[in-house]
This record gives C-alpha cells, sequence and structure tokens, in this order.
C-alpha cells in the first residue's frame, strides 16, 4: 500500500489553490436522479469518494462525461445525465465503502417512486444512524422498509404528499436527503430544527438553480414548495472549507505564511476564531485568505458543534496543531464519540494528549519527531500529516486510502508550499 514520507522542519510558505468542497460535492451529484435534463458541475474535486459516487450513479444509468480536464489541473467538470433510469437499487459493493451514498434515496424515491440502498459504510468514527434521514422521509409520504442490510423506501401512487418534520437534533445528510425528496412533492414540505451548513446552502442554491422553490435557505427552518419537474443546470461546487482550515493548520504549525485561494472566510468562521485563539494571523484577501504564524501559538478550550459552531471535521487537524501550543488545550467532541483514534499516533510522535470520554486534554510539547503511524480515518489522517510536517526527522503516514477519500493530491499542494513530502508506493 501506498505511503506519504514527510521530512519535516520546513516553513511553509506561498500560495495554495482550495479544492472543490468534498461535502457538497458529493450532495451535489445525486441532484441529478431529480431531473431528466444534463447537469453540470463545475470545480468538483478529484477524489477516491467522487469517483464511487459517480460508479453508484453509473449503476443507476445515469451516463456522466468529464470535459476540459488535464491532469496538471486541479479540479475537474462533470455532466451527468439521468435521461432514463434503469435501475433503482444501490448494492452492498459500492455503498460500503462511502455514507453519503445514502443520499441518493431522497431524489430517487422522488423521481421514481421507489429507492432500495444498502446501508451506509464511510468512516469508523462512531455511531451515524439513519433513522433520521428514514423519519423525515416517512414524515413526507414515504413507506420505509428494512431488510438484509436495505433500506426500501416507496412513495404513494402519484408520488410524495409532502409534510412537516422537525429534527430531534441537527443532522446534515438527512436535512439533505429531505430536500431532495421534498422539491417534487406534490405539496409544501417544512423542515425544522434543519441543519444550517454552508453545503446545504449550496445544496439549496443547486436545487432552486433547476427550479425548485426553497425558503429560508441558510436558516433551521426550511419550506419546500412541491414543483411538477425540476430541469438541467450548470453549477459550480462551493470551496472545500474542511480544506482550507486543514491547510491552514499546516501551515501555523510550521511558523508559515500562507495564501489560501479560492477559501471564503465567511463559511469557515469557527475555524478562524479558533486560530485566532490560537495566535494565528488569519485575514480575508481578494479571492482567498491569508494565513501566518509568526510567534508562539496559545492553548485553547473549544468543543466541536453543528454549524455555525466547531465543526468536528476540523477537530483532529486543530489537535495536531496545539499539540504545539503553549500550555494545555481542553477539546470536547460533540458529535461522534469515537473520534480521538488519531491521538495514540499523535503521541508516537512525542505529543501529550490524555484523553477522558469525549474529552481530550492536549499539553503542548516543545518539540514533535517523525514516526511511523497509521491513519485511521479521513481527517485524522490529515492530523498526522500536519503534526510529520513540524516533526523533527521522518515521518511515515500509512493507510493513505482514508486521504485520498478527502483532500485532493495532497502532497502535489504541500510541494507547492515547500513542504518535503513525497508518496511511495507499497509492495
Amino acid at each position: 500500500m501506498d505511503k506519504i514520507i514527510i521530512e519535516g522542519g520546513k516553513r511553509l510558505s506561498g500560495t495554495i489553490p482550495v479544492s472543490g468542497a468534498k461535502n457538497a460535492a458529493l450532495t451535489l451529484l445525486p441532484c441529478a436522479l431529480l431531473t431528466d435534463e444534463p447537469l453540470t458541475l463545475r470545480n468538483l474535486p478529484r477524489l477516491a469518494d467522487i469517483d464511487g459516487f459517480q460508479h453508484l450513479m453509473n449503476q443507476f444509468g445515469v451516463s456522466t462525461t468529464i470535459a476540459g480536464s488535464r491532469p496538471e489541473d486541479f479540479g475537474r467538470v462533470m455532466t451527468l445525465a439521468a435521461t432514463r433510469i434503469t435501475n433503482s437499487v444501490a448494492p452492498y459493493e459500492l455503498v460500503r465503502k462511502m455514507r453519503a451514498s445514502i443520499l441518493v434515496l431522497g431524489p430517487m424515491l422522488a423521481r421514481m417512486g421507489e429507492a432500495t440502498v444498502s446501508l451506509p459504510g464511510g468512516c469508523a468514527i462512531g455511531n451515524r444512524p439513519i433513522d433520521l434521514h428514514l423519519k423525515a422521509l416517512e414524515a413526507f409520504g414515504a413507506h420505509i422498509e428494512l431488510a438484509a442490510g436495505y433500506v426500501k423506501a416507496i412513495a404513494p401512487d402519484g408520488g410524495l404528499p409532502g409534510g412537516r418534520y422537525s429534527f430531534p437534533v441537527v443532522s446534515v445528510g438527512a436535512t439533505e436527503n429531505a430536500l431532495m425528496a421534498a422539491v417534487t412533492a406534490r405539496g409544501k414540505s417544512t423542515l425544522h430544527n434543519a441543519a444550517r451548513e454552508p453545503e446545504i446552502v449550496d445544496l439549496c442554491n443547486l436545487l432552486a438553480a433547476m427550479g425548485a422553490e426553497i425558503e429560508g435557505i441558510g436558516t433551521s427552518d426550511l419550506t419546500i414548495h412541491g414543483v411538477p419537474r425540476l430541469h438541467g443546470a450548470t453549477y459550480r461546487v462551493m470551496s472545500d472549507r474542511i480544506e482550507a482550515g486543514s491547510y491552514a493548520c499546516a501551515a501555523a504549525i510550521t511558523g508559515g505564511d500562507v495564501f489560501l485561494k479560492h477559501a471564503v472566510i465567511e463559511e469557515m468562521e469557527a475555524t478562524v476564531q479558533a486560530l485566532r485563539d490560537a495566535g494565528v494571523h488569519v485575514e480575508p484577501r481578494p479571492d482567498g485568505v491569508q494565513v501566518a504564524a509568526d510567534g508562539p501559538l496559545r492553548a485553547v478550550t473549544l468543543s466541536t458543534a453543528p454549524y455555525p459552531g466547531f465543526a468536528t471535521d476540523m477537530q483532529a487537524q486543530l489537535m495536531a496543531l496545539l499539540c504545539r501550543a503553549e500550555g494545555a488545550s481542553v477539546l470536547t467532541e460533540t458529535i461522534f464519540e469515537n473520534r480521538y483514534m488519531h491521538v495514540p499516533e499523535l503521541n508516537r510522535m512525542g505529543a501529550h494528549i490524555e484523553t477522558s470520554g469525549r474529552t481530550a486534554i492536549v499539553h503542548g510539547v516543545p518539540r514533535l519527531t517523525g514516526a511511523e503511524v497509521m491513519a485511521t480515518d479521513l481527517r485524522a489522517s490529515m492530523s498526522l500529516v500536519i503534526a510529520g510536517l513540524a516533526a523533527e526527522g521522518e515521518t511515515q503516514v500509512h493507510r493513505l486510502y482514508h486521504l485520498d477519500r478527502g483532500y485532493e493530491r495532497l502532497e502535489e499542494k504541500l510541494a507547492l508550499l515547500g513542504a518535503q513530502i513525497e508518496r511511495l508506493g507499497g509492495d
């Protein structure tokens, strides 16, 4: 298997392009199922998860073409045409590695009146049930059956009637599935306590560009007026706020000065505040964000929370940065109960981190040392890379398939900033 080799201690400096958002792209792709006209998505990141979702769409009979894409470019343009859907089953072998596959349930139900989807997989970071997805669809009129590891959803004759659902807890994926199911329902649908993440706004904006009628975009109360049909569109995927935050941590831990091209500071305010609290300079610039660190890092105390709170997807990367801060930082993970699997690996590199339940205490250390480490999930992988960039000596990061799911050509981008990093093929 491939591994990344990092020779630490290099100060990062320069400009790095921020790719299209993985979490947004995986929500926009299934929108192609809602229309028989072509949907073209620009700024689509080159990621294993995107390729996996493309194969899933092909399984349904959706044609996909990639245009204007050179190997040396970041991002690409994909056109999806669901002129005729030939299959309404998402099989286990395609779904098991990618939790986002469950997002075909809503649009397939809306378009075909039924959908059968294998229970999803993804990173092993804790309990991630889909009960809220199913309850929202039931509230809109769907009949749900669970059998042999599959979810089968059936709409009444004539399509979903629409309805009202209030989420007991905020769920990004369930909000997305419910939105896609409701846009062509026969009546009005309302969602209360809906997720407000920028990726939800991106989905709403695409659906609106396809002819959907949605009120309350960007708020926790959404009203969807069902329309008879949607049409095709051309749409640019938003920039990846998690990738931008990850590279900001990489710049800061090396005492660097990096321009994050295409980053949108308004979409990453909680991350920016955490970095500023840690002593990092973060400033908006035309078409991007400037990140610089020229002094000692400071300890911080924070908890993950649904947007606009601090994203759970940034917890591991910030933890790596805080390993070099002065004093003790306290991080509390409120979203997933098993998201500290990177802690033993960081401690192998000389970090001093203690965990108790959902709380981690990060005691800053004067230096980190290179080591062989094993990635356990997507964001944990990036935390090890960030630590390796600042560590003395050589760090080897194994299990790169996690990184390839969410970071477009990571080693090439970091090399642009002066990092000494390379990918080596395994035996």
